[in-house]
């Protein structure tokens, strides 16, 4: 049996503040774990349909976003299904948004859409601080967030292993990722913390 083709997709704009959440989480599994070669980590920034072919050829498609559902800020949800293009669409914050709901439904009406859809979302606190850090409550669901999508992963068939050699699959984030603020850290350090400013991850 084949295994399962997945993308994993990080969405938003890194330069207004809680936008950047989705990206953040992409990098921050790119930089910690290595994963089987059915997995495609993306940095799908603000690309629109730009990213539909990506989402045609995966069987599993997990996205990281922040999405307005109206909630607290740093409330965070796990949308599963075809509930995930109607929760994307909750109530557009930004070009980004619409683009990717319209990615979804060309991939649907091509008969592409992947079997498997999640979305871990969450609520934005501040969205126009431009060159804007993520705010405390939304940087404090990164560690779930990562959790989340390890599990999912797991199931999928594709457990992923933290980069310092540990043959056990990882399945808590907090072993692996903090969020860092402050002067340029060591290597080491940068990879252990997920601090994004010093990843080699290119965007699509």
């Amino acid at each position: 049996m084949d295994s399962k083709r997945i993308l994993v997709l990080g969405i938003g704009n890194l330069l207004w503040a809680d936008e950047g959440f989705g990206v953040r989480c992409v990098e921050a599994l790119n930089e910690g774990w290595t994963f089987p070669p059915q997995v495609t980590l993306m940095d799908g920034g603000t690309q629109g349909l730009y990213l539909l072919p990506y989402v045609q050829e995966a069987d599993c498609l997990l996205v990281f976003d922040a999405v307005d559902y109206g909630d607290e800020p740093g409330t965070m949800r796990e949308v599963v299904g075809d509930q995930v293009p109607r929760f994307m669409g909750a109530k557009k914050m930004s070009l980004h948004q619409t683009g990717f709901q319209e990615v979804l439904m060309a991939a649907e009406l091509t008969g592409k859409l992947p079997k498997e859809l999640v979305l871990i979302g969450v609520q934005p606190e501040e969205l126009e601080d431009y060159g804007g850090s993520l705010r405390d409550v939304v940087k404090a669901q990164m560690v779930p967030a990562l959790n989340k999508a390890l599990d999912w992963l797991e199931q999928w068939g594709a457990a992923g292993h933290l980069r310092d050699g540990d043959a056990e699959p990882i399945t808590d984030a907090a072993l692996a990722i903090d969020v860092y603020e402050g002067e340029r850290p060591s290597a080491d350090l940068a990879y252990r913390l997920g601090d994004a400013r010093f990843l080699n991850m290119e965007s699509v």
